[in-house]
């Protein structure tokens, strides 16, 4: 009876330890950029450049040293006669990836960088205006962030762009359950969904396409192997640490009777 009690014992941490095992992920599967060595230096030009999409919605305003000049060229609301305030209106790139400007009409900028379309409309306002200045801000840039991370959800990003790591970053960092080496990134081209994957274990991720992200994109962390084994386990998990309950607890009250 006394070794019935042991094995049975010994079934029960065996249990518990094979549900531990299996929780575990290796040092390989959690370190970002494997492989990089001390004072490595790698040399490369940032030449992501943002773009407007269909269905952006993007600020324009246009301004001079005379401000009743470009006053007919900004898209405001509730003008108010020899008033300079008014609620500035944002324009939204229709499905044919123009913008209806005020005074010069469809201005075609999907496609184009912000840099690009300043350089579009000043040529196009040298008829009117003198030496205009224009300011374009994209306002619907938003990421969102799914899956294996400890704070998912859509992010705005300030700024004109953002990388996978500072999109990851908003959103906390991904768990110790998330698969860092294939990491699903959803980028929509007026329609079109483009799928990517990205290794962040290694070095070789600061080369990916998308390593900058675009306005819209979604980034999706998968649960690594252990994750899913561990959630594969969990119901066998509590019917075996159960029955090595009773099994104990019926022992030792036979013991105790005997």
């Amino acid at each position: 009876m006394k070794h019935l009690k042991v094995n049975l014992f010994k079934f029960f941490l065996l249990s518990i330890s094979i549900v531990m095992l299996h929780s575990c992920a290796s040092h390989k599967d959690v370190v970002y950029f494997q492989g990089v060595g001390d004072y490595e230096t790698k040399v490369g030009e940032n030449n992501h450049s943002q773009t407007f999409k269909v269905d952006d919605v993007v600020s324009i305003n246009v301004s001079t040293l005379d401000p009743q000049a470009s006053m007919p060229f900004n898209l405001v609301k509730g003008v108010e006669e020899n008033s300079l305030r008014a609620e500035q209106l944002d324009y939204i790139v229709d499905k044919s990836g123009n913008i209806d400007f005020p005074v010069i009409g469809q201005v075609k900028i999907a496609g184009l960088t912000a840099e690009k379309t300043k350089e579009l409309l000043k040529g196009k306002l040298s008829n009117y205006l003198k030496d205009p200045i224009i300011n374009i801000r994209l306002k619907n840039f938003t990421v969102t962030i799914l899956g294996e991370v400890k704070s998912p959800g859509t992010y705005p990003v300030i700024g004109e762009q953002i990388t996978i790591l500072e999109a990851l970053g908003l959103a906390n960092d991904l768990t110790i359950k998330g698969k860092r080496d294939n990491i699903l990134v959803i980028r929509d081209f007026d329609g079109t969904k483009v799928y990517h994957r990205i290794n962040l274990t290694s070095k070789e991720a600061l080369d990916s396409p998308v390593y900058y992200l675009t306005q819209n994109d979604v980034v999706y962390v998968e649960p690594n192997k252990s994750a899913i084994t561990a959630s594969a386990l969990d119901n066998r998990a509590t019917i075996w640490v159960s029955i090595a309950s009773v099994l104990i607890t019926s022992t030792v009250l036979v013991l105790t009777r005997n």
